[in-house]
């Protein structure tokens, strides 16, 4: 197929190194946080965590908008969840798992802001490691100094590289097919009408989807995601390119203001979206980096040159092909697709130019029949099934 032509041309360029952690991934065991609250004081907005044990931390800003990241080793969140976490500077913040073993606090401030002090003081009167941080308004040309200061800083003293675990080429031919579950992590996705999240629900599909697949010697199923962890959309797509993906599938479910919407969509890349609302969707979700607090310049992944161009070209017409193949295969299992079933807008995640990929919205969690659908474990294996042949019809009429 003339994709793979274009796949073994431009694999060693489109790769990527995907960014180094920092030292605080070495912890193994995940540190209790006891607390978390703010303070005003008379010219600053103060931070604090209560801590079981000392942790190495990094901190670090960024921009659009404006955002204080703070990674530690793994955190045992036990905060209380009516705590405020708006006060002063800061409008809200929020923590998750970052990758293996890394946990991100993310303060989104009001505006630029500089740090003042980051301290961390040992056990005392019967108070645990407490570390705070205190936060001061400033103007744009200050904020962005510190952000340029602190990023060459972290660019120079991360040496431990997390990569993707290089694939060895299997003997017999196989189609390799990257299962992508949508967020994770410190990224909990839409979250449903019960107070469940996407991302755990996208984990399960993709787990189930991945057992079929691995049943059958045609096929070498790759998870972007095993476990409840983050990954950058620069890194899902890096997954799929190391791979030497022949199928890229992004699993998601949706959640928006009408709870009478429901059904499957499916979508694929293109810059001009095909509605406003499938335009909306792609907004959403390619706010997953931001959400936590991604450094979205050093993951411009932006590649230039025509013979790319052709390839992606190429390679969005395979995607179009998979996509109307998944969605007869969805309703054949009983299962509701929406009135537009394939869609099509600028994903982040599906831009890799030599892997077809699409993104497939399973549901919407906003409607209480979608979501026990994808609650359940009986209608988690019917998208996962419907899936499976959907990709054994794509590959017979490629190859018959």
């Amino acid at each position: 197929m003339l994709h793979r032509f274009f796949r073994i041309c431009f694999l060693a360029l489109l790769l990527l190194p995907v960014q180094a952690p920092s030292n605080a991934t070495l912890a193994n065991e995940a540190i209790d946080v006891f607390s978390a609250r703010l303070g005003i004081h008379k010219d600053k907005t103060r931070f604090v965590m209560e801590l079981s044990k000392k942790p190495v931390f990094d901190v670090f800003l960024l921009p659009d908008p404006y955002r204080i990241v703070i990674d530690m080793p793994e955190l045992n969140w036990q905060v209380d969840k009516n705590t405020a976490r708006k006060k002063g500077v800061v409008e809200n913040y929020r923590s998750g798992l970052y990758k293996q073993n890394t946990s991100r606090v993310v303060l989104d401030v009001s505006g630029p802001v500089r740090i003042l002090n980051t301290v961390l003081l040992p056990p005392h009167s019967g108070k645990p490691f407490r570390f705070y941080i205190d936060i001061q308004k400033t103007n744009v040309a200050g904020f962005m100094a510190e952000v340029e200061k602190r990023r060459k800083k972290k660019n120079t003293t991360e040496v431990v590289v997390s990569t993707p675990p290089k694939l060895p080429k299997p003997v017999q031919q196989k189609y390799t097919i990257v299962i992508d579950a949508g967020h994770g992590g410190i990224d909990p996705g839409a979250i449903g009408k019960s107070g469940v999240y996407e991302k755990k629900l996208t984990l399960e599909v993709a787990k189930k989807l991945y057992k079929i697949l691995d049943k059958n010697p045609l096929y070498s199923p790759v998870m972007t995601r095993s476990s409840d962890n983050f990954l950058s959309l620069r890194e899902r797509v890096d997954v799929g390119r190391e791979a030497g993906a022949d199928l890229f599938i992004s699993i998601h479910a949706d959640s928006i203001s009408r709870p009478d919407f429901r059904g499957a969509t499916v979508y694929t890349l293109s810059e001009t979206a095909s509605d406003d609302e499938a335009e909306e969707i792609a907004r959403r979700e390619n706010k997953s980096d931001l959400i936590a607090g991604v450094d979205l310049e050093e993951q411009d992944d932006t590649v230039q040159g025509i013979l790319v161009d052709l390839a992606q070209r190429e390679t969005m017409n395979f995607s179009v092909k998979f996509a109307k193949t998944l969605i007869p295969e969805i309703t054949k299992s009983g299962l509701k697709t929406s009135g537009r079933s394939h869609r099509f807008a600028g994903f982040r995640v599906l831009k890799a130019p030599d892997v077809p990929s699409v993104l497939v919205e399973l549901g919407y969690l906003s409607n209480r029949q979608d979501e026990k659908i994808l609650k359940s474990s009986k209608g988690q294996t019917r998208l996962a099934t419907s899936i499976a042949n959907a990709i054994s019809t794509y590959f017979k009429a490629q190859n018959p």
